[in-house]
């Protein structure tokens, strides 16, 4: 076999694929000026969009495929649709044709796809969705955001693994920091899960950088770089975060706009408050990651423009030159984990 693409494209998920996604490709073609990408989808399509954006054309292969995933589409129908694009870049993970695979397409088919094609690594129960948000001190990973709705303690021990190593590859940290979000930050909170699992953290390789239980408050406090949670909580969290970043922007407008010296006043807060934008922008953050499986999985939100879609390479890139997966194995293999429990008692408040 010929060497791996770097990463796998689905063309055509998204809300402006294929558009966003080649022009995002040209914005990650100039920055990974070595890689090289395998671009599905329908070459009807595709063709004219690569003769403007030069760059993404030199840099990828075109394989065509011509369904789509519908963004309303259930998982259990995206599982038979074969021939789609997000399939089809699926499966050349899954055969080792390329190391990871992009798409901004439908979030529930590219779960399922992507657990059943390209499967979990050896060790890894479940594997969980983690992202990157902005806090206090700096960026913060956080995972599940709703891969697994209920997790018992060796899943969240495998999230705190995978989660200390995204943190080093992507965020770049020597030692990150790592939290147990619960219901209070006392030992004795929460249910058997969190407990079971927080000692057998304190008794790991990682032991001097677990900080112990967190609450919902620091996650924008920015108390640990790593927030470990189940995927009900998580996707919780993810979405009120979201709602309260549009409450904040549309309240500024709101406020700026009501008199002429209130419009006089944005002016003058004009410079802050475009650094804040910028320090907010969501396509900063793009790119949620499946961690867990045998090969690099990204999700772009399906929204996004070119510049989002290119964070979301940025991101694939970074898992895949700081050989992510190997990383997770070296720490899986140094740890022991609890079985799961039979059962899971009440939650103490």
């Amino acid at each position: 076999m010929s060497d791996p693409y770097t990463l796998a494209v689905d063309a055509m998920g998204g809300d402006g694929a294929p558009e966003v996604v080649v022009a995002g490709l040209e914005l990650s073609a100039e920055r990974h000026p070595s890689a090289r990408f395998l671009l599905v989808g329908d070459e009807a399509r595709l063709a004219p969009l690569l003769k403007r954006y030069k760059r993404a054309a030199a840099a990828c292969t075109v394989r065509h495929a011509a369904e789509a995933i519908a963004g309303d589409m259930k998982p259990t129908a995206a599982l038979r649709v074969r021939g789609s694009s997000m399939r089809v870049a699926i499966d050349a993970v899954a055969n080792e044709e390329a190391f990871g695979v992009v798409s901004a397409g439908n979030t529930g088919a590219l779960l399922a796809l992507a657990k059943i094609v390209i499967k979990t690594l050896p060790g890894i129960d479940r594997p969980a969705m983690a992202g990157i948000g902005p806090s206090a001190r700096g960026d913060v990973v956080m995972l599940d955001l709703g891969a697994n709705v209920a997790c018992d303690s060796r899943n969240l021990v495998e999230f705190a693994i995978m989660g200390d190593v995204f943190a080093r590859t992507v965020l770049g940290l020597t030692a990150p920091s790592i939290g147990l979000l619960n219901v209070g930050s006392e030992e004795l909170k929460g249910d058997d899960r969190f407990r079971v699992a927080a000692e057998t953290l304190r008794n790991s390789h990682i032991a001097a950088q677990f900080h112990g239980f967190v609450e919902g408050h620091d996650i924008a406090a920015g108390t640990t770089d790593v927030i470990v949670t189940d995927g009900f909580t998580g996707n919780v969290a993810l979405k009120t975060g979201e709602g309260a970043l549009r409450l904040m922007g549309g309240m500024l407008r709101q406020v700026f706009s009501a008199s002429i010296g209130a419009k006089i006043a944005y002016l003058l807060a004009r410079p802050g408050l475009e650094r804040l934008r910028e320090w907010l922008d969501p396509r900063r953050y793009n790119g949620a990651v499946l961690l867990g499986l045998k090969g690099v999985v990204v999700k772009s939100h399906g929204g996004t423009d070119a510049i989002g879609f290119a964070h979301a390479m940025d991101v694939g890139m970074d898992m895949v030159v700081h050989r992510f997966n190997e990383r997770i194995r070296e720490g899986l293999s140094r740890i022991a984990v609890a079985p799961a429990e039979a059962a899971v008692p009440a939650t103490q408040g």
